[in-house]
């Protein structure tokens, strides 16, 4: 699968990895609803975190079609209110 974070570029995830990212974007989920912008910041990041570690990067010139867009690194709470679905980011 291929995920794009604005602002950064695109990486290539293996689908096997879709059920821990799933975990994060539950917590997120969570946050948002609570209006919590600590916890927010905090999964946010950490979701981020786990996309670049368990991603491959693809080259700057490469123009997959993404299965998932994600927001940039410097996205507010409320900015992803506006952006995400009744579900999350991540299917499943």
């Amino acid at each position: 699968m291929i995920v794009r974070i604005m602002g950064e570029g695109q990486v290539r995830l293996a689908d096997s990895h879709l059920t821990e990212l799933n975990e994060l974007d539950d917590e997120l989920m969570a946050e948002l609803e609570q209006g919590d912008e600590a916890g927010f910041r905090r999964t946010f990041t950490a979701l981020l975190d786990k996309v670049h570690e368990l991603g491959e990067p693809l080259p700057d010139a490469s123009l997959e079609p993404s299965e998932l867009i994600l927001p940039a690194p410097e996205a507010t709470l409320e900015d992803v209110r506006q952006l995400i679905g009744d579900w999350g980011f991540i299917p499943g």
